[in-house]
């Protein structure tokens, strides 16, 4: 693509453009340099590009963006100078790849918790409805029912608009992606262009990145204030946040609540580990999922299908067929104990899911609750994770979740010490994953849950760099036959 066309839109100063140069890659990582590449550099948390941009042009780099012009620009490279190199990013990918999102509906949810499962199950909503759907998930990223692999929650800006383009390509009318707090500061979702937003709810996460609560809003925020006119704004309004998220936005507003008046207004009826019985709007629907915490996330989702144009009894039938995004709330059973894995690696997630649980099992049953935190990450919620984990559960076992870096003994004193000395004796630590779901499927009897929280989906277990194999579900499912 000729630089022109790429740069089209971008506030910027160019500097010894003496042809429109043909541009065929375009990266902001130096090592994947090649011959007519246009190189970016960014400023990284651990990284500077700007330090990159001679080996970029020793490879091959014939066009560089930069916020900063090197000392020696007399060489025949091309330099775009610009304000801010991420931003400018989003919309170069944008042109670079056609501006996907003019020809897809492109809606993103945000929020601490309900990401993954409200987009998850939009995308299988509009596929039974005879749409064309992408989906951008934590999970996984799809194209109607092809998979492609995902190593972020929301990609970068190139790898999201190449994915975006395939899409397109392939005949997709809309796209249900998570939009992660991250990706609003890093402005990895500059220059797409929103059909609609979705925030679910804001609590104690991230803080490592973002150091503080006021932080971690903005950046849930930054994402409504960026959506255009004509998109729509739909907002949890029982989360104190709610109305925060769309003070400055542009979009049209809708909201939905389990508690008030709302566009959108649910009320349980009935809550099992069968499912749901909910009056949504008036009308009474019968769902597979359980806790109020998914009929929040399915509030949501109807709400889109509304503001999306599907018919609203429709929409409901359509929801009484959903089925649980994978490592949310999925049953293991085993010898009459129902084994429970979630994703829940919050405090407030933890807390949803415990008590669900608790407000569904009778007296006679036992809750042995295995969960753990991540190295590298948060460590203020550790301490309130352990607090939840014994105080609303019969044991407390906990464990190792992804170590990363540090010492999982390091990680479990953190926990520990968030507990006084009567929840200490109700706890036990077991360091290796595997042992302690083992423990807890032999220490339950008969009509006893275990749950086995912070991992959900995934399929590894990360230590010092390195992702070994290991599935909660699968243990949990291989523990428990051996019970039988």
């Amino acid at each position: 693509m000729k630089l022109s066309n790429i740069i089209d839109g971008i506030d910027c100063t160019v500097h010894n453009l003496k042809a429109d140069k043909e541009i065929g890659r375009i990266t902001f990582d130096s090592r994947s340099v090649e011959a007519g590449t246009m190189f970016v550099a960014q400023r990284g948390v651990h990284t500077d590009g700007h330090a990159y941009i001679a080996q970029a042009i020793a490879s091959g780099a014939v066009a560089v963006v930069c916020e900063e012009l090197p000392d020696d620009t007399d060489n025949g490279i091309t330099y775009i100078q610009v304000k801010d190199s991420s931003i400018a990013l989003g919309t170069i990918a944008s042109n670079y790849y056609g501006n996907p999102t003019a020809n897809i509906k492109l809606v993103g949810v945000t929020g601490t918790n309900g990401k993954t499962t409200t987009v998850t199950l939009l995308h299988r909503m509009f596929r039974m409805a005879g749409h064309h759907t992408g989906l951008i998930s934590t999970i996984v990223n799809k194209i109607d029912e092809k998979e492609i692999a995902t190593r972020h929650t929301t990609p970068d800006a190139l790898e999201l608009n190449r994915l975006l383009r395939e899409m397109v390509d392939a005949g997709c009318d809309y796209c249900f992606m998570e939009v992660s707090s991250h990706s609003v500061v890093q402005h990895r979702i500059a220059g797409l262009k929103f059909h609609g937003g979705v925030f679910s709810n804001i609590t104690h996460d991230h803080l490592d990145f973002h150091k503080t609560m006021k932080a971690y809003i903005e950046a849930k925020k930054g994402f409504f204030d960026m959506l255009p006119k004509k998109a729509f704004a739909l907002v949890n309004k029982d989360d104190r946040n709610g109305m925060v998220m769309v003070q400055n936005t542009a979009a049209c507003v809708s909201t939905y609540s389990l508690q008030g008046d709302a566009d959108f207004r649910c009320k349980i009826i009935e809550n099992t580990f069968q499912g749901l019985h909910l009056e949504m709007n008036g009308q009474e629907v019968w769902v597979k999922l359980v806790g109020r915490f998914n009929a929040y996330n399915l509030t949501a989702i109807f709400g889109v299908a509304v503001l999306c144009g599907i018919e609203k009894n429709e929409a409901l039938r359509l929801l009484s067929t959903l089925d649980a995004a994978e490592g949310r709330f999925e049953y293991v059973s085993g010898n009459g104990i129902v084994g429970i894995v979630d994703y829940a690696h919050t405090p407030d997630a933890l807390e949803n899911v415990i008590d669900t649980i608790n407000a569904i099992r009778d007296r006679r049953q036992r809750l042995i609750t295995v969960v753990g935190c991540g190295g590298d990450r948060d460590r203020s919620k550790r301490p309130e994770m352990a607090q939840i984990g014994v105080r609303k559960s019969d044991l407390l076992i906990l464990t190792s979740d992804n170590p990363r870096t540090e010492k999982p003994e390091d990680i479990l004193d953190d926990m520990f010490a968030g507990l006084n000395e009567k929840e200490q004796r109700q706890a036990v630590r077991i360091t290796d994953r595997r042992q302690a779901i083992k423990t807890a499927c032999m220490m339950a009897q008969k009509g006893d849950i275990i749950l086995v929280a912070g991992k959900g989906h995934e399929k590894y277990q990360e230590i010092n760099g390195v992702r070994n194999h290991f599935d909660d579900k699968e243990e949990l499912h291989k523990e428990l036959a051996q019970q039988d």
